[in-house]
């Protein structure tokens, strides 16, 4: 997991400056963006279904394999010269296809590996290893395109995916019990209903599209904010990215030492907000004061309550979501989570429209952010009590736990 996640922390960060230097034009940055978000998003459904009814071990390990070879493809063709932009887009579009069947697999894949009442710990202990690897991938990133070349980049960041390949194929996981054999689109049906006839779910499917669709816009546009409103290069943008990943480290390590719930609908609501307000005070401080460690010190504070609603929303399902359901419930998660590229490019397209500009553009996507908890803590109840919702759940399911635990003695001894 390590190796894929900093692997694709580095194709992200290679793709987005290769493109930029290739036409300097802000919305390239978007383009590259819904290349890889429409097949995400289109087919992550039918991943969540195939997760479901398929060995998800062998799901992720192909999927990976098979990024690789594009990554070393990439690499490859830069490496001699014959990259543009037409390229990189492209590859982005079949990574993003192929990701739609290995995110869904990866997350009923999870829950498997731990016992169910430490799932929440767990979750934010996985979760800890995506900002981990931005303190120090891009950060490498930026100094090996800098002393090197995106092509060295590029190859290093397929290494990554390889590996996660191999070691998934070295898992051994119970046999695959099989929950449907129905059409796929009765199933994907099945969970839409699943997720609409619940409050919860629906209040936490929203808060990820939210975050994703205008909270993450800044990324794709930081070789924008770094170049043109900063006036610096790749290894300075590595450097705010990177401490970005600190605060969101911290914050994955500390949400993973808690256990009560009851905090965790003010963690999501709260965050939710403070992370949208956190995302344009970034943007607008960037235009007026150009500073990199200013940006870098509120890129930390950005990711402390960006990591908090986050991990705390993501543990939340992977706790309430039965087992049968649980990849197409999470193939509707990671539709919302992979709209991110989509965030880009409307970001992007408002940044190039007359004298807006990135930063004002990213900071109308943090007040959207912000706003939408709020509006929807003041409309309805069941969002109000989301903590104690979550608290309950986790009673069940330790009472659950504990109800077990004399027959697996027996059977040990």
């Amino acid at each position: 997991m390590l190796a894929s996640v900093s692997g694709f922390q580095m194709l992200r960060f290679g793709q987005f400056w290769l493109i930029f230097e290739i036409t300097e034009s802000p919305l390239s940055l978007g383009w590259i963006g819904l290349a890889n978000g429409v097949p995400a998003i289109v087919l992550n459904l039918f991943g969540g279904v195939a997760a479901d009814r398929i060995d998800q071990r062998r799901m992720v390990m192909i999927s990976q394999f098979i990024i690789a070879m594009m990554i070393f493809f990439l690499a490859t063709i830069t490496l001699l010269g014959l990259v543009n932009q037409w390229h990189l887009i492209t590859i982005a579009f079949l990574a993003g296809a192929v990701e739609a069947f290995d995110q869904p697999a990866r997350r009923v894949l999870f829950p498997q590996l731990v016992d169910r009442k430490d799932l929440m710990s767990a979750v934010a202990m996985n979760a800890a290893i995506w900002p981990g690897t931005r303190i120090l991938a891009p950060a490498i990133a930026g100094v090996i395109i800098a002393v090197s070349s995106s092509a060295a980049n590029f190859y290093v960041a397929g290494i990554g995916f390889l590996v996660m390949a191999v070691v998934t194929f070295r898992l051994r996981l119970p046999p695959l019990v099989k929950t449907s054999q129905t059409r796929p689109i009765h199933d994907i049906l099945e969970g839409l209903h699943y997720i609409r006839k619940d409050t919860t779910f629906t209040f936490l499917i929203a808060m990820t599209f939210f975050s994703s669709f205008f909270g993450m816009a800044y990324i794709p546009l930081m070789p924008m904010i770094t170049v043109d409103v900063l006036g610096v290069g790749a290894k300075e943008q590595g450097m705010i990215l990177g401490a970005g990943g600190v605060g969101s480290l911290i914050t994955a390590l500390w949400f993973g030492t808690r256990s009560n719930s009851g905090a965790k609908g003010m963690l999501i609501i709260g965050g939710g907000i403070m992370s949208g307000l956190m995302v344009a005070t970034f943007a607008i401080t960037a235009g007026i004061f150009k500073s990199v460690p200013l940006a870098m010190t509120l890129m930390v504070v950005l990711s402390v309550f960006n990591t908090l609603a986050n991990t705390a929303s993501q543990s939340s399902l992977q706790l309430l979501v039965p087992n049968h359901i649980r990849g197409r419930v999470m193939g509707f998660y990671g539709m919302t989570y992979n709209i991110r590229p989509l965030g880009g490019l409307q970001a992007s397209a408002l940044a190039n429209i007359g004298a807006i500009g990135a930063p004002i553009s990213i900071a109308i996507g943090g007040l959207a952010v912000a706003a939408f908890p709020i509006i929807a803590m003041l409309a309805n109840k069941k969002v109000r009590n989301l903590g104690g919702e979550l608290r309950q759940a986790e009673a069940e399911v330790i009472a659950a736990s504990r109800s077990r635990a004399p027959t697996s003695t027996t059977a040990s001894g």
